[in-house]
């Protein structure tokens, strides 16, 4: 039996930043950095094995937070990051 080979080197090299657009109401940019903060926990819950949104509560989502050094998210950011993970599958 052949056992597939575990990387840890990223497989694509990551996109540039870039500003964001000025001009904007600063509602948008609190919903745009909301959006990106709940789509990275979405993602690393997903990769540590949380499939379904009932085992993603507040404190997991929060410690994973501060497992990847960004600030604890928002009641708000916690039901985005639990609708990512329900219906971004």
């Amino acid at each position: 039996m052949a056992v597939a080979a575990v990387t840890t080197k990223p497989l694509h090299t990551p996109l540039q930043k870039k500003p964001l657009p000025a001009g904007r109401p600063r509602e948008w940019y609190v919903s745009h950095n909301r959006r990106l903060k709940a789509m990275r926990l979405a993602i690393a819950l997903l990769d540590a094995g949380v499939h379904h949104p009932s085992s993603a509560r507040n404190a997991r989502i929060r410690t994973t937070a501060e497992r990847l050094g960004i600030h604890p998210p928002s009641d708000t950011t916690c039901r985005m990051v639990r609708a990512l993970i329900r219906y971004g599958r």
